[in-house]
């Protein structure tokens, strides 16, 4: 008797529950439940096991993206498997699984939705994009400890009842100021060291946040020249918000539309409609935070150096200034995939500037 040939690839779908020292995992085929185990934080031996058990199969694997990275997904993705990175909320859920939760429950539930199609898959960045937007993310750490030893200073100074000098007391610290600190009189040694030793501490990371925007820059201009000077041509964009973009978001001419790449930077409203009512309940917090960040930031440089931006505010007077200024925002991302897709930089509006002089 003739056995009917296979007419269709049999799959493979995995579901991963990523942590530090474990993985749980959870294996299905199209036609039913496998095994599912605890294993060694190693793809390798995931591999080895997938070979030995599923030779033949058209393998699908799925985990949350969380504080392990992507290292994971690129490997398997050398091994020709379909990998799908997925943001835990989005995730569907029933109620049952907010009460009961654990590392085995989870990792099967990942794998019947990616069997199911109900998963919807994250930008998985290359090795070299994570690690060249590993330096802006740790420049934004040493602005944060900047942030951090400023206040310890002044919380000090507060503390023992020393007044800061009028021509001192501004958000600008000078080398006057920190000079003054130095200097400062203190009844008792153990005092005076910790003033000294906070003051040090401040220079040494005023001295590393200085260097990696310069490293920043240097490599974008060496390794980016093209794209970087296209951001820089937009009035508002620096050499480091420049450098920034290209780090955070990699490619940007992946990006069909404005409509995609303002959402996936976080640049639209989160919005509610139900029975005919619709709300507006601000910018959405999904958002690539720190770029966001940065972009509000710049809208306000180029309110003053951009006469059609000036114009735009303008006629805006009067409204919330926040959400004025998020606009003015939404505006720059527009005009960043446009000059990286068509790749001409952006012109002045020469016309706009003389219409604005003469009224």
């Amino acid at each position: 008797m003739l056995q009917s040939p296979i007419t269709a690839t049999p799959k493979l779908y995995i579901g991963l529950d990523i942590h530090k020292k474990s993985w749980s995992v959870h294996f299905r085929t199209d036609l039913f439940d496998h095994r599912g185990f605890n294993m060694p934080p190693e793809p390798e031996q995931l591999l080895v096991y997938v070979t030995n058990h599923f030779s033949g199969y058209e393998v699908n694997i799925t985990y949350e993206s969380g504080c392990c990275g992507f290292s994971a997904a690129r490997f398997f993705e050398q091994q020709g498997w379909h990998v799908t990175i997925v943001n835990a909320a989005d995730i569907p859920r029933s109620n049952k699984l907010h009460f009961q939760k654990s590392d085995r429950i989870d990792c099967r539930h990942l794998c019947h939705q990616l069997e199911a199609g109900q998963l919807r898959a994250i930008y998985i960045p290359s090795e070299y994009q994570d690690h060249l937007r590993s330096l802006v993310r740790h420049r934004n750490s040493i602005v944060k400890q900047l942030r951090q030893v400023k206040l310890q200073i002044k919380g000090m100074l507060l503390y023992q009842g020393v007044t800061i000098p009028v021509e001192y007391d501004n958000a600008n610290w000078s080398k006057l100021f920190l000079q003054w600190l130095q200097e400062l009189p203190w009844a008792y040694h153990p005092a005076a060291y910790s003033m000294q030793s906070k003051v040090r501490i401040l220079l040494m990371l005023h001295t590393e946040y200085l260097q990696s925007a310069n490293e920043l820059r240097s490599y974008c201009r060496q390794h980016h020249k093209k794209d970087y000077y296209l951001l820089k041509s937009i009035p508002g964009i620096g050499g480091y918000l420049a450098s920034a973009l290209l780090a955070e978001l990699g490619d940007i001419r992946r990006f069909d539309n404005e409509k995609q790449f303002s959402s996936y930077i976080g640049m639209v409203p989160a919005m509610r409609s139900s029975g005919g009512t619709e709300s507006t309940l601000g910018i959405t917090p999904r958002s690539k935070n720190l770029i966001r960040s940065y972009l509000v930031e710049a809208a306000w440089v180029a309110i003053r150096r951009d006469p059609e931006m000036q114009a735009y505010y303008r006629k805006h007077f009067g409204k919330n200034i926040k959400n004025v200024i998020v606009k003015v925002a939404h505006k720059m991302v527009k005009r960043i995939l446009s000059v990286i897709k068509n790749e001409t930089p952006y012109q002045v509006n020469h016309q706009q500037q003389s219409t604005l002089k003469l009224t």
